[in-house]
């Protein structure tokens, strides 16, 4: 919609007004910019529940054509570790489950726009889960 603005804002300008001149272009590239910051900045919905017997993640975009929704369901007890992996303004959520098939599948979700708080609550609540699994195979 920002992109679709500034295209139509250039080509008004330059057919009709031609108030800006060269500066008529940063109507094209600023949007621009911005779509490339928000595709690289990742997912801005990140959606998790672990009520019941099963964990429910669900990671998604605003613009819903930058990028695939993402979402993974699976029982609590396959839930290995977890790590959270930070830099600069990015951050990333690495789940290891285990599996079947392979062993272990590592699943990778966007969490930049979370506050401090909501991933302290986060970790705490797979910290948790976690513990609560150990203790069960401890038990076996």
């Amino acid at each position: 919609m920002i992109l679709s603005g500034g295209c139509i804002s250039f080509i008004v300008d330059k057919i009709r007004f031609n108030i800006l001149d060269e500066k008529s272009y940063f109507l094209i590239i600023i949007p621009v910019v911005l779509l490339i910051f928000i595709h690289l900045h990742g997912r801005q919905i990140f959606e998790y529940d672990s009520e019941g017997e099963a964990i429910h993640f669900r990671n998604r975009n605003i613009i819903p054509f930058l990028n695939k929704p993402q979402s993974d369901e699976f029982p609590k007890y396959k839930l290995v570790k977890y790590e959270v992996f930070s830099v600069f303004f990015f951050k990333r959520l690495y789940i290891t489950i285990s599996s079947k098939n392979s062993g272990t599948t590592t699943l990778k979700y966007e969490i930049s726009y979370l506050t401090k708080k909501e991933v302290n609550d986060l970790k705490r609540s797979l910290n948790k889960i976690i513990r609560a699994n150990k203790e069960k195979r401890h038990q076996e």
